[in-house]
């Protein structure tokens, strides 16, 4: 195999890494950290305060099985995510994220909605309606309902580019 090939080669396998990684942003990122909850099977509900770059509360006890709903509101005054995930999915999604901001639909304090419906192509668009996940404007709220299938690596974190970075995320912890 010549350079060149080499070097399409690699980067064909590359970018197929990352897209395995992202996943689909419509199937659901964060399928191995559980799944879509039912209100009506959720144990408690927890409040998740968002702030810039951090949460209240920095990290949560779950129970495997456990469907827990939580009430998130962002208190920043920029946007902000609550994605329950594996660090590995939220390193896929922040590739995603980073593509909203140069895309224009995330601008600082403000999201924009008609940006977000547009297709991007393939079926794609920038909607972030994953069960896993919210994107707020400040002085938003958002439920996610999500049951805890199984012991696992798991966090929640906001994955706006350089937020996670700064340090928001917390850890779910298994009891």
């Amino acid at each position: 195999m010549n350079a060149s090939k080499l070097i399409v080669a690699a980067a064909a396998m590359s970018m197929s890494a990352v897209t395995l990684a992202a996943g689909a942003h419509g199937g659901g990122h964060g399928a191995s950290s559980g799944e879509p909850g039912k209100a009506s099977e959720a144990s408690r509900t927890i409040t998740v305060e968002m702030y810039d770059n951090y949460y209240e509360p920095e990290e949560i006890n779950v129970e495997p099985g456990e469907t827990v709903r939580f009430v998130v509101k962002n208190e920043g005054s920029l946007v902000h995510e609550f994605n329950i995930g594996t660090p590995s999915m939220h390193e896929g999604h922040q590739k995603e994220m980073m593509m909203m901001v140069e895309h224009g639909v995330i601008q600082g304090g403000k999201l924009n909605q008609h940006m977000m419906n547009m297709d991007m192509g393939n079926g794609h668009s920038m909607k972030h309606d994953d069960p896993n996940s919210v994107l707020l404007e400040p002085g938003k709220s958002k439920e996610v309902v999500w049951k805890f299938t199984e012991k696992g690596d798991i966090e929640f974190a906001c994955n706006v580019p350089g937020h996670y970075q700064a340090g928001m995320y917390g850890d779910v912890n298994f009891e």
